[in-house]
């Protein structure tokens, strides 16, 4: 790693600070980037994430893809930590910190807002960021395409049904737009990208071209990373200034969620053997959110003013350094892991 990626979380704390100065400062041209949206998707922050994602859909190998199913352990791991055990862990932190814990410091009616903004971060799996994370620790990149194209299909069906459990309601509008938008921009798209890319790379050099293309864009996928989080601190920048305490109160449980979820798929990977290259991927799907959709039936659901809105945007704002901290873990445990190959990188 270069000084530069080595530093990342310099970087990233940097552009923290300056996207909250920036937004202080800048409110109106921050205003209008913030209303470029559609559907709870800004379009700002999808195009600088689809710059992150396309490199590493460049990798891709659609040979190797249909042959994924024959692995199977990441797939088991992503979908058992995705949707048996993290919205129910993240409801029960949410109960106990907010019903317990910070009980003197909220008034009962808004920690049942938080409460409920935590169980709709918990029940919305990463979709576009985990490309991001699988591509800063090397990760197969056909594995991870699986992985998140597995769950994104199983989240079709199972984030209503589990959010009403969770939340005791029974009318729960799925945002299909801002769904179906945020597959379109963060996977297909790309996607389609990455293929003609690899395609006109191949004919031109082969497998070698491939190689030295995607490492001549990295540093461009990092920059995005870094205006990314200067637009998202940007955008909340007074909300941070102005509520820092329950801004505090409501990172606790997301950072122990975070961390716990992280530690439990990680682990699970280690035991069984999973190569590393599947194993760092299939963790940070369960680690990390999809907030788009968070935010969006948080807003529909509550109103735009509300506790479980202000619970999701503090989900956004926790995950670019709770994950770079975990990427660097698991690039430094990496040895810990068993080389063996999955029967998926470079389509053996």
């Amino acid at each position: 790693m270069g000084a530069f990626e080595r530093y990342l979380s310099v970087w990233v704390a940097i552009s923290m600070t300056v996207g909250i100065g920036l937004g202080k400062l800048l409110p109106g041209p921050f205003s209008a980037l913030a209303r470029f949206e559609y559907a709870n998707v800004n379009f700002a922050i999808a195009i600088l994430i689809w710059a992150m994602v396309w490199p590493m859909m460049i990798q891709v190998n659609f040979a190797s893809l249909r042959r994924a199913g024959d692995r199977p352990k990441g797939l088991v791991i992503t979908l058992v930590v995705n949707w048996l055990i993290k919205p129910f862990t993240m409801a029960a932190l949410g109960v106990f910190f907010f019903k317990y814990v910070f009980a003197a410091y909220i008034p009962p009616a808004e920690a049942d807002g938080y409460i409920a903004g935590l169980i709709l971060l918990g029940a919305a799996p990463c979709t576009a960021m985990v490309f991001v994370w699988s591509q800063l620790t090397k990760g197969d990149p056909t594995y991870t395409l699986a992985q998140v194209s597995v769950n994104d299909a199983i989240m079709v069906f199972a984030f209503a049904p589990i959010v009403a459990l969770l939340l005791g309601v029974t009318d729960i509008a799925v945002p299909w737009e801002t769904l179906l938008l945020s597959v379109g921009l963060y996977v297909v798209i790309p996607l389609l990208a990455g293929i003609v890319a690899r395609t006109l790379l191949i004919r031109m050099g082969g497998a070698s071209m491939v190689e030295r293309f995607t490492a001549s864009i990295k540093p461009f996928s990092i920059i995005g990373l870094l205006a990314t989080v200067v637009l998202l601190f940007g955008f909340q920048g007074q909300v941070i200034l102005d509520r820092p305490l329950i801004i505090a109160l409501i990172a606790v449980p997301i950072l122990i969620q975070s961390y716990g979820i992280f530690v439990l798929a990680y682990g699970a990977a280690w035991a069984w053997k999973i190569p590393h290259n599947v194993a760092a991927p299939c963790a940070m799907i369960g680690t990390s959110n999809f907030f788009e959709l968070a935010v969006a039936v948080a807003i529909s659901l509550f109103g735009l003013t509300s506790g479980a809105a202000l619970a999701t945007v503090v989900g956004v704002l926790v995950e670019v350094p709770v994950m770079l901290s975990l990427v660097t873990f698991a690039n430094r445990t990496r040895r810990h892991f068993t080389n063996q190959d999955e029967g998926i990188v470079r389509g053996k």
